[in-house]
């Protein structure tokens, strides 16, 4: 019991001081390119966050080749583009990629691509405003070939609460019913599987409590699953996970690097591990955080 509890008292320290440390290059491109992002949603139905969160992660905030050279955010490869090109390695060697004239042509064409796409069109019945579903959808519609695409967007979304952006549309949209795998759940929201484990993500009147009551288990023990202390908050874009965690990821998830921002406590929600299990499979005193560009097995 003193062993868990030193434990636990180590890991909230940590995710208290790591938990600020944002990469200024981040924040400096939501703050440049948000209202593209906005602007994109109200056009197309396409998240604000999703749209910035691609952004971040194909472009490394804006300063990887593609887009310091071809204004090119998305990393959309060229396919049927008559316009400029710009080549790089990527899947194969001297790739042909779609280049600009400016970064707001880049996000227009990104959501062009998306709506003009028919494997692209199921994305467009998701609500606008759940970027847990549009994430996991790009990945399943092959988007990327990164098997933790999902979870690295997901990740972007809560570390820079980037669903503030978000615009609910009403009337317009349904939420696809293929991403609520408990269909005899009495709560009407959506239910997600992260580590073939039932999960919600908090809303912004969410706390512990009202989850427990709503999904009919004890505040105490969802505090347990998710390996929070009795005054932890919850914060709208959280995952919840309604069940205890597993002690290492799926399958196809084998490692992940830590970026800007991340602790091991966000990791191990993300991939639906046990925090303790973390940090023993990659050898990491109970005292220390993870390090910027570490990387940290799953499984």
């Amino acid at each position: 019991m003193k062993y868990l509890f030193t434990f636990f008292l180590s890991i909230s320290f940590f995710i208290t001081c790591f938990s600020q440390a944002l990469n200024p290059d981040y924040q400096a491109y939501i703050e440049k390119f948000h209202t593209i992002a906005i602007r994109q949603q109200k056009t197309y139905g396409i998240p604000a966050s999703i749209i910035l969160a691609q952004g971040l992660l194909e472009s490394g905030a804006g300063r990887g080749i593609l887009a310091t050279e071809g204004n090119n955010h998305f990393g959309i490869k060229c396919h049927d583009w008559t316009g400029k090109k710009i080549y790089k390695d990527d899947d194969e060697i001297n790739e042909c990629f779609r280049k600009y004239k400016h970064a707001h042509e880049s996000y227009e064409d990104h959501s062009l691509f998306l709506v003009n796409r028919p494997r692209y069109s199921s994305l467009f019945l998701l609500s606008p405003t759940d970027y847990v579903a549009w994430a996991y959808g790009l990945k399943d519609a092959g988007y990327a070939t990164d098997p933790s695409y999902a979870q690295k967007l997901i990740s972007l979304i809560e570390r820079y609460d980037l669903h503030q952006y978000d615009l609910e549309k009403k009337g317009s949209f349904t939420t696809k019913t293929d991403y609520k795998p408990d269909l005899h759940a009495k709560s009407e929201r959506n239910i997600y599987k992260s580590n073939y484990i039932k999960i919600v993500v908090a809303t912004e009147n969410d706390t512990y409590a009202s989850l427990a009551e709503e999904f009919q288990i004890s505040e105490k023990r969802l505090r347990k699953y998710n390996e929070v202390g009795t005054d932890a908050q919850l914060k709208a874009g959280n995952i919840v996970y309604l069940s205890k965690k597993k002690k290492r990821a799926a399958y196809a998830n084998r490692i992940h690097v830590v970026q800007p921002g991340e602790t091991l406590y966000g990791i191990s929600q993300i991939y639906g591990i046990q925090l303790i299990s973390l940090y023993k499979m990659n050898d990491i005193p109970f005292t220390q955080g993870a390090f910027i560009g570490q990387i940290i097995k799953l499984r």
